[in-house]
């Protein structure tokens, strides 16, 4: 039974440099990457799963997802005490067209 929420509609009236500055700032830094990549290889994680994959405090670990949550890049879900984790498919898929209509002009 998946925990997560369906994806959130993406919004595409957003200047589309804020927005990949926005997911560009949210993947800054190395453990993000990585707990995404987590979240991504297995559909969903409860923040203690995520936890015993990465050398850094648990307190950091709920930072880090923090941050990717607040870019719409995971979602959380409450059950009880835990919170299960999911990467948002949509907001990913987001960020590779974004990305992939700012270096259309390299193959053109």
């Amino acid at each position: 039974m998946k925990c997560c929420p369906p994806p959130a509609p993406i919004d595409e009236s957003r200047d589309p440099d804020e927005e990949i500055a926005e997911l560009a700032k949210a993947l800054g830094h190395p453990m993000r990457v990585r707990i995404l990549r987590i979240l991504l290889e297995q559909e969903e994680c409860m923040c203690g799963q995520i936890c015993d994959q990465l050398p850094i405090a648990q307190s950091t670990v709920s930072q880090h997802l923090k941050v990717l949550r607040e870019a719409g890049l995971i979602h959380g879900e409450t059950d009880g005490p835990r919170t299960c984790y999911c990467a948002d498919p949509n907001r990913i898929e987001r960020l590779r067209t974004l990305l992939d209509r700012m270096t259309a002009a390299l193959t053109a």
